[in-house]
């Protein structure tokens, strides 16, 4: 391949590599409701656990974090350079939020920015999962946990690498997340947010 086609074409990829749908996947799998059809309508992890079935809701977890991982330690694995790999990172993020599979509606990005911070550092990672879950399990509200989460990721970039090409685009993801969660951010303050393992209603 021509070389100057190598970071348009890695672009490309990721970004259809995102838009992979696990939760609907893994839902038809299982013989579930579509997850678009309950809850929040998301078609995400923690609104595949609202179908009650915990092991579709994992696989979907893992399939989500798995994509942004994979898309991102490819591109490093084969030479790209930093700014490259960032824009790798942002395609497969964004083909999670607006996949061409779904007509442009899909999830809210939390595991695939998880899978995407793991394959760039995975220290950093880490820091942003323990942010997640440790808020997640001690207030039962996925939706806080990721907000937090998203505010802690370009901080805590900022203060490992410094200015980069990859720390901007922890940045816009961040601010991507954040976005995605206005309706949640909404609903926990005014208290009706669903926590997490509440029965599925008709989205």
């Amino acid at each position: 391949m021509d070389s100057s086609l190598i970071v348009p074409a890695a672009v490309v990829s990721a970004y259809l590599l995102g838009s992979i749908p696990f939760a609907v996947v893994v839902s038809r799998l299982f013989g579930l409701a579509d997850p678009r059809s309950y809850g929040s309508g998301n078609p995400g992890a923690t609104n595949v656990l609202r179908s009650g079935n915990k092991a579709a809701a994992i696989l979907t977890l893992l399939g989500d974090a798995a994509k942004g991982w994979l898309a991102v330690f490819l591109a490093a694995r084969y030479g790209l350079s930093g700014a490259a790999v960032a824009l790798v990172a942002l395609a497969v993020f964004f083909g999670h939020l607006f996949p061409v599979f779904l007509k442009f509606k899909g999830g809210k990005g939390v595991a695939t920015a998880a899978g995407v911070l793991l394959a760039l550092d995975w220290v950093l990672g880490l820091a942003v999962l323990a942010v997640w879950l440790l808020t997640a399990l001690f207030s039962r509200y996925s939706s806080l946990g990721a907000l937090l989460a998203a505010a802690s990721a370009p901080m805590l970039a900022a203060m490992m690498w410094g200015a980069s090409g990859q720390m901007l685009a922890v940045g816009v993801m961040a601010a991507a997340l954040i976005g995605k969660h206005w309706g949640n951010l909404q609903r926990l303050l005014a208290g009706t947010e669903p926590k997490i393992g509440a029965k599925k209603k008709a989205a």
